[in-house]
């Protein structure tokens, strides 16, 4: 599998890249960005280690390379401004996801080819992908919130005193301020989490709210978010190539599940082969239910402010 990484110079798409490479399953990757010099040195740094990590073909290329990619993994966007507010953001980074679309289409993308968002705001531009690519909508998804699920369930271990690997916490709807806690099926090796006496509704709003403000600490005390938004990026790829049909909370159109449609956010998603092969309705809590509503409903009232 060959997977191009366009913004592979900035950190997130140098994570990603990284974690492939220990991954072991992707043959190919090409480190494509706007600072060739960066993409270069990305390519470089990896290529040094790939002695002792694996056989992969690791380089830094342009679009027309990229034309035989399995897998566009698109991370590049701008940060905020001081004094600029989310929608002026928002407006930015669109402006930029839209060049990058065209130079995608311009390179002749295959039509069985993926396309994987992580850039921010994740679940507009992944809509904007679906509407101006002209893939099937399965094979146009975004990292949606697979980075908060991780979060949160490594800090519900964290605070617990638990194995993170057997909890297992989902956060669904938007990557974003609506984004919605799922304790009706948070658990611990199999048994509710509901069922922890630790697990009290003082918790499970801390733990929560915590999980919200993450990316927000993370940068103010790092800089930026990295390894596991990385991590996050491998397991959804490695899930593709290996068909291996997980349960992932990744962005992508919703069709009516839930009661949702027309917009992309994260709901339980079969991932395999063909990208997004079908959305999952479990039975939530009314109170959950309510929430994806209204975190399809906030999003879609940002897209409609958004200048595409």
């Amino acid at each position: 599998m060959k997977v191009t990484i366009i913004g592979g110079g900035g950190r997130v798409g140098a994570c990603a890249a990284f974690a492939l490479q220990c991954g072991g399953l992707v043959s190919e990757m090409q480190i494509l960005d706007a600072n060739q010099a960066m993409a270069e040195g990305e390519a470089l740094d990896l290529l040094h280690g790939s002695a002792f990590a694996g056989d992969q073909r690791i380089y830094a290329g342009d679009y027309n390379r990229a034309a035989d990619s399995d897998i566009f993994l698109i991370t590049a966007g701008l940060r905020r401004k001081p004094d600029e507010s989310r929608l002026d953001l928002i407006n930015r980074n669109v402006a930029l996801f839209v060049q990058i679309l065209e130079s995608i289409k311009a390179a002749g993308m295959r039509k069985d080819a993926h396309v994987f968002v992580v850039s921010n705001p994740v679940d507009i531009l992944t809509q904007l992908a679906v509407q101006r690519l002209g893939l099937p909508w399965h094979q146009v998804y975004g990292l949606g919130t697979m980075l908060d699920t991780s979060r949160f369930s490594s800090l519900i271990a964290e605070e617990l005193r638990l194995a993170p690997s057997q909890v297992k916490a989902l956060i669904l709807g938007e990557h974003g301020d609506s984004m919605v806690p799922i304790w009706s099926s948070a658990a611990v090796n199999g048994l509710p989490m509901t069922g922890v006496p630790e697990c009290s509704p003082g918790f499970q709003n801390a733990v929560f709210e915590r999980t919200k403000g993450s990316g927000a600490e993370v940068i103010k005390r790092k800089g930026g978010a990295g390894w596991a938004v990385g991590i996050a990026i491998r397991d959804v790829i490695h899930a593709v190539l290996l068909n291996r049909r997980c349960l992932l909370p990744v962005s992508s159109l919703i069709h009516g599940a839930y009661d949702v449609r027309d917009v992309c956010l994260s709901v339980p998603s079969i991932v395999g082969s063909r990208g997004v092969e079908k959305h999952v309705e479990i039975k939530l809590w009314p109170k959950e239910l309510t929430g994806l509503q209204n975190s399809g409903r906030s999003l879609l009232e940002t897209l409609a402010k958004v200048k595409a």
